[in-house]
């Protein structure tokens, strides 16, 4: 039997603890703020063109935080991240960074926003140029990065490389080093995923400084941020031209698509009936078990508010 979906799953979170500023309600996370150190709530809202969906999806918070947090510790060789603990399945508590207005965006393969862009004609991609005669899917001679302006509302906007510098967004030296950082972690990923039988086919990366040093912010490597096929078969897939399969966000920007809706002027947002709540709710739990290779705790909870609270205040308390 199904639990009730508004029963069991964060929508939003507003605690007040005794030494925090005003909670921020990102697209998805909610974060509180104590002066040195961060700590992120995961809630299970979902968004895609950039518009918070009516609905939460039961465990999507867990899944995002343990996958994020699983690939921030796998990569700190790479480059240092902001993550300090993990008190609770939906919570992520460290460094507080000043963010750089940049995505980091990484692409292996032509899909999503980049084969969206290339079917309206255009072959290059924030002053990247991407080979003529390429099919949906294909492989990149070699990842590029197609960085984006992080918009507080709204659409982010893609940029080029040399925008970037031309406009003083960052000084040459910082950028260099969030693209070196970037295609690091895009091949870190790219090998982790292939032992797990996935392909990383494109992410983003999103950074800070703090005290002069840039630090990796945010998730990484997860659902939201990546998109994901399956190894096995690509290959005749390809040949055959056939849709890849994948695990990613995609397939419900492709629902939201189907139903009329991608977050323009006039497009009335769709409701989101249950069993397409607990379908992508599947796709979720799914990707964390093929991406960390371990099984996925369903725990229904009803008191999950007061759970966090608690864990938040001992870890914080403790520390």
């Amino acid at each position: 039997m199904k639990h009730p979906i508004e029963k069991i799953t964060i929508p939003t979170t507003s605690f007040n603890f005794s030494n925090n500023k005003p909670v921020y309600n990102g697209k998805v996370r909610d974060v509180y703020d104590f002066g040195d150190r961060l700590a992120v709530v995961v809630s299970d809202r979902i968004s895609a063109f950039d518009h918070i969906l009516p609905r939460s999806i039961p465990f999507k918070g867990q899944v995002l935080n343990l996958i994020a947090a699983h690939f921030l510790e796998s990569t700190r060789d790479i480059c240092p991240n902001w993550l300090q603990s993990v008190p609770d399945a939906n919570v992520s508590i460290g460094l507080k960074c000043e963010p750089i207005k940049l995505e980091m965006v990484v692409r292996g393969y032509l899909a999503g926003h980049a084969w969206r862009e290339y079917t309206a004609g255009k072959r290059i991609l924030c002053g990247v140029e991407m080979p003529d005669g390429m099919n949906e899917a294909d492989r990149f001679p070699n990842p590029i990065i197609t960085p984006a302006t992080k918009a507080e509302e709204g659409h982010d906007e893609d940029i080029s490389r040399e925008d970037i510098l031309s406009q003083g967004i960052l000084p040459k030296e910082t950028y260099q080093k969030l693209e070196h950082y970037s295609l690091g972690l895009f091949q870190r990923g790219t090998e982790m995923a292939a032992e797990q039988g996935l392909i990383l086919v494109d992410t983003k990366y999103e950074f800070g400084l703090h005290k002069g040093q840039v630090y990796l912010i945010d998730e990484i490597h997860t659902p939201d941020s990546s998109r994901y096929y399956i190894a096995d078969g690509y290959q005749a897939r390809q040949a055959a031209g056939e849709k890849q399969k994948q695990l990613s966000k995609e397939f419900v920007r492709e629902w939201l698509m189907d139903q009329g809706f991608q977050g323009k002027e006039g497009h009335v947002m769709p409701s989101m009936p249950d069993d397409f709540v607990w379908l992508v709710s599947d796709r979720y739990i799914e990707l964390f078990e093929k991406l960390t290779g371990k099984a996925f705790d369903r725990q229904f909870d009803e008191d999950i508010l007061n759970r966090i609270s608690s864990n938040i205040t001992k870890t914080l308390e403790k520390d």
